[in-house]
């Protein structure tokens, strides 16, 4: 699909092509951190990863980086999701609240993010991300500014 075919696409339409298609030749955090959309609904969106070495902070776990990424990702798709073509947004604050360390092992960690306010000019999202036995790592919150073609 060419750019000028995925710009006519909705929001929502946009994140289930790249779940469905996985584009490997589109650079992205995505492709680089080898997240996968598990599950893509209007206002809502579960991505994971599987952490590996490479994610190591200095003390050997996960840095807290890859569990923000994860988390702006997560949440700001989900702001995507409610976006209708031609509408795009960006990240005006993230606050990231870290409450355990996960293994670099090839652990699967599973971000869900779900918007809370919709509107004209700004959008809120909440996000979560655990490990494979359920625990909390993470939980933020965003706020995002809709860039429409006017403004």
């Amino acid at each position: 699909m060419s750019t000028t075919d995925l710009a006519a696409l909705s929001g929502l339409e946009l994140m289930r092509w790249i779940q469905s298609e996985r584009p490997t030749d589109i650079p992205s955090i995505g492709r680089l951190l080898g997240m996968r959309f598990d599950e893509v609904e209007h206002g809502r969106m579960v991505i994971s990863l599987d952490t590996r070495p490479d994610f190591a902070n200095p003390l050997g776990a996960v840095h807290g980086g890859i569990a923000a990424t994860l988390l702006d990702s997560v949440m700001a798709c989900a702001v995507h999701t409610t976006l209708p073509a031609g509408v795009s947004f960006t990240t005006l604050e993230l606050k990231v609240n870290y409450i355990r360390a996960a293994h670099t092992g090839g652990q699967t960690l599973t971000a869900e993010g779900s918007v809370i306010h919709a509107g004209r000019r700004t959008a809120t999202a909440e996000g979560r991300v655990m490990d494979e036995q359920g625990k909390l790592i993470a939980h933020a919150t965003t706020t995002c500014l809709v860039l429409r073609p006017a403004d």
